[in-house]
């Protein structure tokens, strides 16, 4: 039998370790988190049993090791490889085309370039079989609180420093660049929308404030208005 490979760590996790296993509590983002990864679940447990997917931009491979038993399923990055997850990248998929079932990409085309996101969703187009479903999510450049900033200061407020988010957008020139891909948008959600000072005690205290999030989710679900989006796409 042979041993399985070294896991390698490159950028981020070379830096933080494995960090998406046991994201911190404290972190500001944590129930925004928690609140995609569990419509991820829910999405990846209703596909047929030996579905072919893959996560690309997968971090450690998280999603690719818990749903391995019941989907063929597997993981790339550029800055992670291990047993479960091949090094490659999302503007260059090693993969023939009509690979796969259904694809992710999970918060990677917002650490892109400009140039590089039509790219990214080209490939992730063409590795779907005709028919196939590209699951997204993105941070929303636009949303409430970013608005409200613009109109009283004349700037959105970024979702991460330029440096990690240099392909940060509002969410419609997302969905431009998938159509211009040859994507259909099928189901479009959003995650906490960014109610001014509620956000801030949010963000000062997630885990204690967690049930707010989830409530201003429930009762205010207009994308538009949400911190995140996530959005299904058909290949045509």
């Amino acid at each position: 039998m042979s041993a399985s490979p070294p896991v390698v760590r490159r950028g981020e996790y070379a830096a933080r370790g494995d960090y998406h296993r046991a994201p911190d509590p404290s972190w500001e983002y944590y129930p925004t988190y928690i609140a995609k990864l569990e419509l991820v679940r829910r999405w990846l447990a209703d596909l047929p049993a030996g579905a072919r997917v893959l996560d690309a931009g997968c971090g450690e491979g998280v999603l690719v090791e818990q749903f391995a038993g019941q989907l063929d399923i597997q993981g790339l990055d550029p800055n992670y490889s291990s047993a479960r997850v091949r090094s490659g990248s999302v503007t260059s998929l090693p993969y023939p085309d009509g690979s796969f079932d259904r694809t992710l990409c999970l918060d990677v085309l917002e650490h892109l370039t400009f140039d590089e996101q039509p790219r990214a969703l080209a490939e992730l187009h063409r590795v779907l079989r005709p028919g196939g479903e590209l699951l997204v999510s993105v941070p929303n450049l636009a949303h409430l609180q970013s608005r409200l900033h613009f109109l009283l200061r004349g700037e959105l407020i970024r979702t991460a420093s330029e440096s990690k988010h240099p392909g940060d957008r509002p969410v419609v020139e997302y969905i431009r660049l998938a159509r211009a891909a040859g994507l259909v948008l099928t189901e479009r959600r959003g995650i906490f929308p960014t109610v001014p000072v509620l956000t801030r005690m949010i963000r000062h205290h997630p885990r204690t404030l967690m049930p707010l999030h989830r409530l201003l989710t429930r009762l205010l679900p207009v994308p538009g208005w949400c911190f995140l989006n996530l959005m299904t796409f058909r290949k045509a």
